[in-house]
């Protein structure tokens, strides 16, 4: 597993940061156990041996109880993201810092107050009067810290399965991709030629990341210029084509793909679900299927769609604002390219669910164009772009006047396409 993939593997998986507050637990608990102190310190627990271990023992059954009513909680919020918004949310939730935070502390006053059990009060299998009372009263700060935890916890749970900070979060995570991850874009690619070689795919799943810098030394050593088929967050089954190969001549030696399937397993990840590091389009997923489902006859909530599309806006004026397309790398004879979205694709997808679901309500349609609206304000004079926009912007008004009974409640709707077209052409009227 590369450097990348674990990190992205720690920062969604639960157990990780428990089981280091385990290990810290112990440690702290042993270091604290080597210090004796007097039964008049301040910092020393005041009772007797046996008033330390039934201490231990109700702090330990008390974190049992607490942390499955933690784990009791995170569940039932799951359940409630996945079904009521998307399961592809479920992912923002594991990766959430605070949640495992809180679990840790609650896993490390476990084990803390369980080992102390092994040691407070006996030594050789006999009852002693001399025991660690700085280690027992470190167990009770615990305690009370975990009790603070718990409140928190139950804060922020609240607030994190509100509609409002759950599209907060995608929108964060998304503009931190657009700013960092996508990989830059705007250059011409070449088309790949009738004698390219492909090369196959080891593996099934889907594309998470590209390192081009890995595969460039490669393909500048081989005098090749090197093709993905699928672009980042696209998936792909083994046995099918991932890349293609060439040189700049058919009368060249052919180039070997052996050799580039395990470059390309070292630049290309593949795994068995999409995530956030260089796929923006997978944060705007998120928030069409939050627009999607409220717009589903079975929750019936125009107004979180509309919510949603804000938070698009939000994402497709930065997404303007960038060169997207293919990413061309050359290094001498050696050329990469990772084929990626231009805005129009990102546009047709975005638009397209949303627009075909909310075609027969006004409010939806009016979200969608002041959305249009935005980013051809920001878009400056691409050609691209405002052709993409006036596209959406049209369909919008063709799939509201089809679906919406009352002509009346479209005046509106008119009114603001073409104020997106003419913003388009160069005539904005606002």
């Amino acid at each position: 597993m590369g450097r990348d993939a674990l990190r992205e593997y720690v920062r969604g998986a639960l157990w990780v940061l428990p089981t280091l507050s385990v290990l810290a637990a112990l440690a702290a608990g042993a270091v604290l156990s080597s210090f004796r102190v007097g039964a008049r310190s301040p910092l020393a627990f005041q009772g007797t041996p046996d008033d330390a271990r039934t201490l231990l023992f109700g702090i330990t059954g008390t974190m049992i109880t607490v942390i499955a009513l933690l784990l009791g909680l995170a569940v039932v919020a799951l359940q409630l993201s996945s079904t009521q918004f998307s399961p592809r949310l479920l992912r923002n939730f594991l990766r959430d810092r605070p949640n495992q935070v809180v679990l840790s502390a609650f896993v490390a006053t476990f084990a803390y107050s369980a080992a102390g059990l092994y040691t407070v009060g006996v030594s050789g299998g006999n009852r002693t009067a001399a025991f660690p009372r700085l280690a027992v009263s470190g167990a009770i700060v615990l305690l009370f810290a975990s009790l603070g935890l718990l409140v928190f916890f139950a804060d922020h749970l609240l607030h994190s399965i509100q509609v409002d900070a759950i599209m907060e979060t995608v929108q964060r995570n998304t503009l931190a991709v657009i700013e960092d991850g996508l990989l830059t874009g705007g250059t011409e690619a070449p088309e790949v030629p009738s004698w390219a070689v492909p090369v196959l795919s080891r593996h099934s799943g889907y594309v998470q990341t590209v390192r081009p810098g890995r595969l460039l030394p490669c393909a500048a050593r081989h005098g090749v210029c090197l093709r993905l088929r699928p672009r980042v967050g696209e998936h792909v089954v083994a046995g099918t084509t991932l890349a293609w190969i060439w040189r700049a001549s058919p009368e060249d030696p052919a180039p070997d793909p052996a050799v580039f399937a395990r470059i390309l397993d070292s630049g290309v990840r593949i795994g068995f679900e999409r995530t956030v590091e260089q796929d923006a389009a997978f944060g705007i997923r998120q928030l069409v299927d939050v627009a999607c489902k409220a717009l589903s006859p079975a929750v019936n909530d125009p107004y979180t769609a509309v919510q949603a599309v804000d938070h698009l806006s939000v994402i497709f004026c930065a997404l303007a604002r960038r060169p997207l397309g293919p990413h061309v790398a050359r290094d001498g004879q050696g050329i990469v390219i990772v084929p990626a979205r231009r805005f129009g694709d990102y546009l047709a997808v975005m638009c397209g669910l949303i627009r075909r679901y909310g075609a027969g309500e006004p409010t939806v349609a009016h979200a969608l164009l002041r959305l249009l609206g935005n980013c051809a304000a920001v878009a400056g004079d691409d050609p691209g772009h405002g052709a993409a926009i006036g596209e959406q912007a049209r369909l919008i008004v063709s799939d509201a006047e089809r679906e919406v009974a009352q002509p009346s409640d479209l005046d509106f709707t008119h009114a603001e396409a073409e104020s997106v077209l003419q913003a388009v052409a160069g005539h904005p009227t606002r």
